[in-house]
């Protein structure tokens, strides 16, 4: 845990000198935050960023961390889905006090269930903008009582990844997020992978100047 920010455990992984950014990465379904806090180093090699890795709200079968109930794949559950997104909301909106680095310089990523919440962080209604998403094997959540905001979203950056064999979110999710998000003026970065529910080396590599452009148009 770490000095001035909420309640989520997490772990923090500091900047190597003054921080040109934030990169938040929120894991899957039934892991914590010890799974992709390895990719702050791999997405980030020198630094310049602050990384930060908060755990899922709830503990569920079969184990591990959750931000959400999963009832059927597109669709969150709406009860654990809202109420996580209140307390992750507040978690990240207590980010720039605690660290120094504006939520405009800060970007919001994650795989599976992870990527849904970022999605949900940075583009729902009434949320203040981040720098930008990036979405591995996720997908734009449906959930009674909350609209995405997709107006005005011009220029805004969006990563998307996805197995095409994925057996767990099917590839269709992750072409259904591009071609939204597209037609909502966003400036997406998009790979397909000949692979099933997982990352893929090569893309997260072609991601670090992603996340380099990234963050140098937010500043």
């Amino acid at each position: 845990m770490s000095a001035g920010l909420g309640a989520l455990p997490h772990r923090m992984r500091p900047a190597d000198g003054e921080a040109e950014g934030a990169l938040v990465l929120l894991h899957g379904r039934g892991a914590d935050e010890l799974d992709l806090f390895p990719l702050l180093d791999e997405l980030d090699p020198e630094r310049r960023l602050i990384g930060l890795a908060p755990r899922g709200p709830l503990a569920l079968t079969p184990g591990g961390a959750h931000w959400y109930i999963v009832r059927r794949v597109g669709f969150p559950d709406a009860t654990t889905f809202h109420a996580t997104r209140t307390r992750l909301g507040e978690w990240i909106d207590s980010l720039p006090d605690a660290l120094g680095v504006p939520l405009s310089s800060t970007v919001l990523g994650g795989f599976s269930q992870g990527a849904v919440m970022s999605y949900a962080m940075a583009l729902g209604d009434g949320r203040p903008a981040a720098a930008g998403v990036l979405a591995l094997s996720g997908f734009l959540p449906t959930v009674e009582n909350f609209e995405l905001d997709l107006e005005g979203r011009e220029g805004f950056p969006v990563a998307i990844g996805h197995g095409v064999h994925d057996p767990i979110i099917p590839v269709e999710f992750g072409r259904d997020a591009r071609e939204r998000l597209e037609a909502a003026g966003a400036t997406i970065t998009y790979r397909e992978s000949a692979m099933a529910h997982s990352l893929d080396p090569d893309y997260l590599a072609e991601l670090r100047g992603w996340l380099v452009g990234t963050i140098a148009a937010a500043g």
